[in-house]
């Protein structure tokens, strides 16, 4: 770094994402993309949209916001449309985040969230998972600061019910509570329905996952049409133009085709269940899972030397070194195939280390 970096950013400590290596081909199974393509119309909407990219996108992202808003049952003016999910996450960081409005989430959870604190000098305080990894509501309770909380859960993969959500929205009015639902599509809860009646809500949804799209970019925030306006405010002073032409007719064409991306999610869960089925019978502990993604821990085997020995096969799973989950690794549900080359790979390095 060089001598003119601020201070706050010379000790900032970045985000790592998941590996995307080149040196090889490997079963993609660290960064919860979907194993699916996006639905048949995305191509020819991308390809349309391409032949007008000499010209700005619209700012206000209006035909994407409007298919959005249908979409989710929502007014236009309760989402904001945004250069994925973590744009958004860092617009509410920007907007309620300050000395007198501190953050509070897990000590287990989006790495992300820290990262954004510090980058916009925010104070945050974590709070422990319970032992069982879940999240509890009353930690929240009484407590000053906005919350932002991943629900389900990353990387646990556990969902807190909305009743419990509710409980913390209730308990302060006066606070921000950020639900982050980047994979809310493979849960059988939300909170999109306690937006009319919960004005501090403010939901965060990405397009990365279910939609399949990670490479376009595109997330929203939902909210009460003043926080939304809140969150206006701040990406028209920084990135107007946040979503290009090319993502904002990719969404609205994914959106538009409901039963594939209904399809989708159906497969990858029903996948989820098998593999988690087949982990337990050899042994594994698996956290259930509300996600497109199993955490599970060998009972044989410790998560860096399974990590590392399924790399070795050709298969790429996400291995976190933090105190508390470094015996876990977090596996991408993939495709029927993927899933039984995973299932054969630990089979063997298992029966390994039971002959070492």
């Amino acid at each position: 770094m060089s001598r003119y970096l601020k201070t706050a950013f010379q000790a900032l400590a970045p985000y790592v994402p998941g590996e995307q290596p080149r040196d090889q081909k490997y079963i993609k199974l660290n960064t919860n993309e979907s194993p699916f393509p996006p639905s048949a119309g995305v191509q020819d909407a991308v390809l349309e949209a391409s032949r007008s990219l000499r010209l700005y996108s619209d700012p206000e992202s209006t035909d994407l916001r409007n298919r959005a808003a249908r979409f989710y049952g929502i007014d236009p003016d309760e989402i904001l449309m945004t250069n994925g999910s973590d744009e958004a996450l860092n617009f509410t960081f920007m907007a309620y985040g300050d000395d007198d409005h501190p953050f509070l989430f897990p000590d287990i959870t989006y790495g992300f969230y820290q990262v954004l604190c510090r980058a916009n000098q925010i104070p945050y305080q974590t709070v422990p998972l319970k032992k069982d990894y879940t999240v509890c509501a009353d930690d929240y309770i009484g407590q000053k600061g906005t919350v932002v909380l991943a629900n389900p859960n990353a990387p646990t993969g556990i969902t807190l019910q909305t009743g419990e959500i509710q409980r913390i929205l209730a308990a302060d009015p006066e606070r921000v509570v950020i639900v982050d639902e980047a994979y809310a599509d493979f849960s059988d809860d939300n909170c999109l329905r306690l937006i009319g009646s919960c004005p501090n809500l403010l939901i965060v949804r990405t397009f990365s996952k279910s939609w399949s799209l990670a490479g376009a970019r595109l997330g929203c925030a939902i909210g009460n049409k003043d926080l939304i306006a809140d969150l206006n405010r701040v990406k028209n002073a920084i990135n107007p133009y946040n979503v290009n032409r090319m993502t904002a007719a990719a969404g609205i064409a994914a959106m538009d085709d409901k039963a594939y991306h209904d399809r989708c999610c159906q497969e990858i869960c029903g996948q989820r269940e098998r593999t988690s089925e087949a982990l337990k019978k050899l042994g594994f502990t698996v956290l259930p899972s509300g996600t497109n993604f199993l955490f599970a821990k060998s009972a044989d085997i410790c998560g860096r030397d399974l990590y590392s020995k399924l790399k070795q096969r050709g298969i790429l799973v996400r291995h976190f070194a933090q105190e508390g989950i470094s015996d876990f690794v977090r596996i991408t549900i993939g495709t029927a195939e993927d899933m039984d080359r995973l299932l054969e790979a630990i089979e063997c390095i298992e029966q390994e280390a039971k002959d070492a």
